[in-house]
């Protein structure tokens, strides 16, 4: 079982996507994004939602993700946080994203 204490070290904020490019090296189809934590600064990830995202409709939108994870390569990009979704039947990544907008960098909680 998860402790309290465990999920608080998991340190997941809202961003909002500046920026979504092709990743043709990546082994799965991806995107690579670049993404406004507000006070966190701007960081970058490695998402594999080509299924249901266009590059041009991702700009401009808030989603979920994980910014305290090593940065970690990827094929030759250094991806610095998890962007969050839910697998459909299909296996193809749902982006999770608040209801309501918020300001950039606010703790999930």
């Amino acid at each position: 079982m998860l402790t309290w204490e465990d999920f608080t070290k998991v340190d997941i904020r809202c961003g909002t996507i500046l920026s979504a490019q092709a990743f043709p090296k990546a082994k799965k189809p991806a995107y690579q994004l670049s993404i406004d934590f507000g006070p966190l600064g701007i960081k970058k990830s490695s998402a594999q939602i080509t299924q249901f995202y266009t590059i041009e409709s991702l700009i401009g939108k808030q989603i979920i993700a994980v910014v305290n994870f090593p940065p970690k390569q990827i094929a030759n990009f250094i991806s610095e946080c998890l962007v969050l979704g839910v697998y459909d039947e299909a296996h193809e990544v749902v982006l999770l994203q608040p209801s309501l907008p918020v300001t950039n960098g606010q703790p999930i909680g």
